[in-house]
């Protein structure tokens, strides 16, 4: 997954309509498959193909045509677009992605009967709902590996150390002194998690504890989460998760990044006049998706800003402003948002019902919508906002109101994709980055 300009990702509706076709023929054999969809749509505002992990077929005669490549394992990916892979088997099966496989047999056991499969704490377990239908639908839960993965016999004393592992990685230390500090514990933390456990299933379980930590931050993402806890689901809809870094920090952000396996995917810069840019990156073995913001100049997006040193600078957008007042997202911070993959309107209107209000869609494409949740409000510590007055960053009267009414901190962001499309939309992010800034909640 080489590094690269801006990728010009394309909606991909015939393959995606070859998914949706799969879909209607498990949905005619199984009537799982309908009570899952109407448990998705007015529990939690999703889709049923907001989950789907991968399909099992048993004919593959279409896949080529329609853009899916045969990894090397065997199974069939298709790299121009988001969709579930798909194996060919001597049987049908459909599984979705779920954190947990005891979670859902158990919120699920009143309705179906379940059979797991597998050992407590297996890097890959599976559930399937067994009610004597050919087509068989369940669910998976994997950490730091694919489902094409050969399941690996874990000892009792590695099953310990992973438990040990995502509890030192979910209580992590997020404040220091100095960035220097910060990073120097969090390279430490995770190369004694890498040893120890390795470096995939490490990745899986520190994003468990960004989650969650991201969560305890967030009045919006509790509420959802509890949406979908209430079907055993967790947060196997994810899309990806946003981290905001200052100038100075933001290589060393990427370099922690690069530590738990993943890869620059492509460059993001939303134009001259946005002041930021982005590096996405991709952990294909975890299936996570990482957004990482900073403050850019147009001059910059041509380099290798992910790797280089940026200077610093006497003015801060919308991003080190973010930092600044927040601290970094990777520590104290948190990251700025998550952002899922839901029935746009059903979800909208259903967390309106929690009144949890949404803001105005910042992307409006029969292919892609977006809209993020009304910021969570977090209180700065008075010394970072004199620091930002001092600097000139903020007037004194956006410092007063800052103190008074602390400052948008986290958002949760809803999403539809349609059509298998991959990308982000460039011209929409930049106005939503724009509305975000704390100078523009509280213009003097």
């Amino acid at each position: 997954m080489p590094e690269s300009a801006p990728q010009l990702w394309e909606p991909q509706p015939a393959a995606a309509g070859w998914i949706n076709t799969q879909i209607e023929r498990f949905r005619s054999a199984n009537p799982a498959v309908a009570e899952i969809e109407l448990q998705l749509r007015s529990q939690t505002g999703s889709r049923l193909s907001d989950w789907i992990d991968h399909i099992c077929v048993t004919d593959d005669s279409e896949l080529a045509g329609l853009g899916f490549v045969q990894t090397a394992d065997g199974w069939f990916e298709h790299p121009g677009a988001l969709l579930p892979a798909v194996h060919v088997a001597s049987f049908e099966r459909m599984l979705l992605r779920v954190d947990s496989v005891n979670d859902f047999a158990i919120a699920n056991r009143h309705r179906f009967k379940i059979i797991v499969e597998g050992e407590p704490l297996d890097l890959r377990r599976i559930a399937v709902i067994d009610n004597g239908v050919r087509k068989r639908v369940g669910v998976i839960e994997r950490h730091g590996c694919k489902a094409s993965c050969t399941p690996v016999d874990l000892s009792d004393q590695q099953r310990v150390q992973q438990l040990a592992t995502a509890e030192h990685l979910l209580h992590r230390s997020r404040k220091f002194g100095t960035d220097d500090d910060a990073f120097s514990y969090t390279h430490h933390l995770l190369s004694v998690a890498i040893e120890d456990i390795g470096r995939d299933v490490a990745c899986d379980l520190f994003f468990q504890g960004e989650r969650a930590y991201w969560v305890s931050r967030n009045s919006a993402a509790q509420t959802q989460l509890m949406r979908q806890n209430s079907l055993g689901l967790g947060w196997g809809n994810h899309d990806h998760h946003t981290y905001r870094s200052s100038r100075s920090c933001f290589s060393r952000l990427i370099k922690t990044l690069e530590m738990l396996g993943f890869e620059c995917r492509e460059r993001f810069y939303a134009g001259q006049e946005a002041g930021w840019g982005a590096q996405v990156l991709e952990h294909e073995r975890c299936g996570i998706v990482i957004f990482a913001d900073v403050d850019l100049s147009p001059d910059e997006v041509e380099g290798d800003f992910a790797h280089e040193a940026l200077p610093q600078r006497d003015s801060l957008g919308t991003i080190g402003l973010w930092c600044a007042l927040h601290g970094e997202a990777l520590f104290e911070a948190g990251m700025h948002h998550l952002e899922c993959q839901f029935d746009f309107d059903v979800c909208s209107s259903q967390l309106a019902a929690h009144n949890i209000r949404c803001m105005e869609p910042f992307t409006d494409f029969p292919h892609l919508r977006q809209c993020f949740t009304e910021g969570e409000s977090w209180k700065v510590a008075p010394g970072r906002i004199r620091t930002a007055e001092q600097n000139g960053w903020i007037s004194a009267e956006q410092a007063t109101q800052f103190l008074e009414h602390g400052v948008i901190g986290s958002h949760l962001e809803i999403l539809e994709r349609n059509d298998g499309y991959r990308g982000f939309n460039q011209s929409g992010i930049n106005s939503i980055i724009r509305k975000t800034d704390p100078r523009a909640q509280h213009s003097s």
